[in-house]
């Protein structure tokens, strides 16, 4: 690691300091001493901040050569009907003929795309690693259109800020009795070269363990930002006022909205 490098984390480092120092002080000269939930709310995004500063906003991740695939791909999350609706296992069964991706929310022209138009559209390869909060790691080849290629179908307005990712998962619900998985990203991962909606794993349509027929591939982040059975997308200008407020399933119940690597 270059000298360079180090003098530039030693600086970013001492900032955060300051700035974190900065807000506590605030904090208290208000006279309402911050909850655990807002000072790792702070420290969260700052810690956004410093990664972007520190790799780069077009830092790739490490892509990798088809030797280095996984013999075994271990799938996360949802794996089987146990956490999907009737309907949809049926739809599976037949090779997803209802199946429709609908992207509306901030965008100049609503569209639903069939499995059939979202494997058509030009598709980027990449072979990238898996890296799993549980604390494992997996290599797999993914294969899908850009996100970029479809917002660009129907286009951002200009006060879109995030887009939000609807999942056929229904385990939540069946679980705590919350709205099904969703999952949201800001516009920089959104057009981001390396996050896609994969339909193809390791050369091969996915299974529904792995999220058929769409999931999210957002390289740069953690494997529970890779939202599997998406169906629906949406951009927002906010996401305080969806579900838990806090953008995601994971981010609802205590885990990191954003979960750079």
């Amino acid at each position: 690691m270059s000298d360079k490098f180090l003098t530039r984390r030693r600086l970013l480092t001492g900032a955060a300091s300051l700035v974190g120092a900065g807000a506590l002080g605030a904090w208290y000269r208000l006279g309402s001493p911050p909850s655990l939930g807002e000072i790792l709310g702070s420290a969260e995004h700052l810690n956004r901040g410093l990664q972007q500063a520190m790799i780069g906003r077009e830092a790739l991740a490490r892509e990798y050569s088809p030797a280095d695939v996984s013999p075994y791909f271990k799938p996360n999350g949802t794996q089987d009907a146990g956490g999907l609706p009737p309907e949809y296992m049926e739809d599976a069964e037949n090779g997803f003929p209802e199946w429709r991706l609908e992207v509306g929310g901030l965008v100049a022209r609503p569209t639903r795309f069939t499995l059939a138009e979202v494997r058509a559209l030009p598709a980027r390869s990449q072979i990238t690693r898996h890296d799993c909060v549980e604390g494992w790691s997996v290599i797999g080849g993914w294969r899908g259109p850009q996100l970029s290629t479809i917002l660009n179908r129907v286009g951002l307005l200009p006060e879109a800020r995030y887009i939000v990712f609807y999942c056929a998962d229904e385990f939540p619900f069946y679980f705590s009795g919350l709205s099904s998985y969703y999952e949201s990203i800001d516009l920089l991962d959104a057009f981001h070269p390396q996050t896609i909606l994969a339909h193809e794993m390791n050369g091969a349509p996915l299974t529904i363990a792995h999220g058929a027929p769409l999931r999210l591939r957002v390289e740069r982040q953690l494997g529970y930002k890779m939202a599997k059975f998406v169906h629906r997308i949406e951009a927002v200008a906010r996401f305080d006022d969806i579900h838990g407020g806090n953008g995601s399933y994971w981010a609802d119940n205590g885990y990191a909205w954003y979960a750079g690597i």
